[in-house]
């Protein structure tokens, strides 16, 4: 159901902003024809996503895990493979609605290929620790290694790097779980420019892939299409739900 901004009391260490993004028609009972696609970050593999992966089928999603082992290929490039993986998928009669969740630089694949081709049957979009402005840690790398290994230049904060000339899907509902501890991404650039919910919780930014709360938060998200209210400074780290950045900035925050 559409919402509009809504500003909750502040706590002793918590301000909390709520808005979702447009609807998704999602409804009925969680079952094995709603398939969660997971994608993973740089210098990754499939295998950290099996834990979370097993969890939501816990919860009661089919589960369909999607990876590159070319660490050279440019964003682009996997998000035209990722691109064609949605589009099989699409396709599959067994499967109702296809929900992405993302790792880092997962995130951003996910972006682009949604802009090459938008699913059908497309649900909800998760991600985890995603450098949606970038990452302060490719930035200091990309004079370096940018030529050789071109995500690392696409994911610089310049404002002319790929990721921040890369338009974010609207018209989807957004949820993002960014780590405390965090020593590649930084808080701000986990906001996309447009709404979204988000969460963050103690951890580094690998260690969301662990935890059993990041897979609990992750499949309410996909159920309801927000996150359940979180305590205020619970684990030690404030809850916080958000607009994006601009938006932000207008309401004032």
């Amino acid at each position: 159901m559409p919402r509009g901004p809504a500003a909750l009391p502040r706590g002793d260490d918590r301000a909390v902003t709520m808005q979702s993004a447009p609807p998704t028609p999602v409804a009925g009972p969680v079952s094995d024809r709603q398939c969660v696609v997971l994608v993973h970050g740089y210098l990754a593999n499939k295998l950290l996503l099996s834990l979370l992966a097993r969890r939501l089928r816990g919860h009661g999603y089919r589960t369909d895990l999607w990876g590159y082992r070319n660490m050279w290929s440019s964003i682009q490039v996997l998000a035209d493979r990722f691109a064609g993986s949605l589009a099989a998928l699409d396709a599959d009669p067994r499967i109702d609605l296809l929900h992405l969740v993302t790792h880092s630089m997962g995130g951003i694949v996910g972006r682009a290929a949604l802009d090459r081709y938008r699913p059908r049957k497309l649900g909800r979009f998760v991600m985890l620790a995603p450098p949606n402005h970038g990452s302060f840690v490719a930035t200091a790398m990309a004079g370096s290694f940018g030529r050789v290994l071109k995500p690392v230049a696409e994911l610089s904060t310049a404002a002319d790097s790929m990721v921040n000339s890369l338009p974010t899907p609207a018209g989807v509902e957004i949820g993002v779980i960014a780590a405390a501890h965090d020593a590649l991404v930084s808080a701000e650039s986990t906001h996309p420019d447009v709404p979204h919910d988000h969460v963050t919780l103690p951890t580094w930014h690998t260690g969301l892939l662990f935890r059993r709360d990041t897979a609990d938060l992750v499949a309410d998200f996909l159920a309801t299409g927000r996150f359940p209210p979180q305590p205020s400074g619970s684990h030690g780290v404030p809850a916080t739900f958000s607009l994006p950045r601009d938006a932000a900035r207008e309401t004032g925050r």
